[in-house]
């Protein structure tokens, strides 16, 4: 088997962390967030790459009425009620010429006629799997609604899921299976993603980001994981955004990356990175230099090494 090279994005925009994002202030971020999609669907399809894009159910709605039809009756009962984004409906806009930041159907839209693409789910209320006093049966209403605005908008079952912040819940895979769900994304094999160590959690994964502190972050084929009929395809790396105060890093970080990607190609292992694309939004131009980037290289390790791009989906 040759290489794999695996890309899967969080589609969310607001709904990535309506509790603690102020709108207000991050408007013009998620403008340019929307700006990026179309931008790297072009780069994608320029390239032949195949791509996940794991969707907020919220987001498939074409209007308020729709999105509160197709909410579930069991909602989550989170112990911390702000993460239930039910709670902020009432206050977005009716449809997407209205609100752009909590509808994307002409988006979603965008990425179904792009060559290569796959639409998966990112749950339909960007649900909390973890979060204390959310109970099974509300996660499979949340995973059933998502399907079914799917479904009722754009005609396709969603097979790929990636659980929003990584709330990775082996318990739910029975529910996952039930609902369609043939392949999700699971956490890396690497032991400050496998533990927490509090505060220090995140600052050893942007470490990470610079140079190795962990194994290889790439895996082999035979060592992915079938739990009852659903395909863990574990993340290699998250493409951290451009930030202009961290310019003089940002060679570092590429250059990992491509390391890690060479690496995988050369030894036929799979190598997965993922972002979110309102990620894009804090610079849309360095942001998309940087992914130009990447491509180029992955271009480079498909002449060179036969290196492939697969879409989640592409390993059921």
């Amino acid at each position: 088997m040759n290489g794999k090279f695996v890309i899967s994005l969080d589609f969310e925009l607001h709904w990535g962390g309506a509790e603690i994002w102020d709108l207000q202030q991050m408007k013009d971020h998620f403008l340019d967030a929307r700006k990026a999609i179309p931008a790297t669907l072009r780069e994608f399809e320029k390239n032949g790459i195949r791509a996940t894009w794991a969707t907020v159910g919220f987001l498939f709605a074409k209007d308020k009425e729709q999105l509160m039809d197709f909410s579930p009756i069991n909602k989550p009962s989170y112990v911390n009620n702000k993460l239930s984004y039910y709670n902020y409906i009432e206050q977005i806009g009716n449809d997407e010429k209205e609100d752009p930041f909590h509808y994307g159907t002409s988006l979603i839209e965008n990425i179904i006629q792009t060559n290569g693409q796959e639409l998966a789910t990112h749950t339909f209320s960007h649900y909390y799997c973890n979060e204390e006093g959310q109970t099974p049966e509300q996660f499979e209403a949340d995973l059933k609604a998502a399907q079914a605005i799917a479904f009722e908008n754009f005609n396709i079952k969603l097979e790929s899921l990636v659980f929003p912040k990584n709330q990775y819940n082996h318990s739910y895979l029975e529910i996952v299976k039930r609902q369609g769900i043939k392949v999700i994304r699971s956490n890396p094999n690497v032991w400050f993603w496998q533990s927490s160590y509090g505060k220090l959690t995140p600052v050893l994964r942007a470490i990470d980001t610079l140079g190795p502190i962990s194994s290889s972050i790439s895996f082999n084929i035979k060592d992915l994981e079938n739990q009852n009929g659903v395909l863990e395809l574990p993340a290699s790396r998250f493409f951290r955004p451009y930030k202009e105060k961290e310019s003089r890093i940002q060679k570092l970080k590429i250059r990992r990356i491509k390391a890690e990607m060479t690496y995988a190609a050369k030894n036929n292992r799979i190598y997965h990175l993922w972002w979110h694309p309102h990620n894009f939004g804090e610079d849309l131009k360095q942001n998309l230099n940087q992914l130009r980037e990447i491509i180029d290289h992955y271009n480079f390790l498909k002449e060179t090494y036969n290196f492939q791009s697969n879409s989640m989906s592409d390993f059921i």
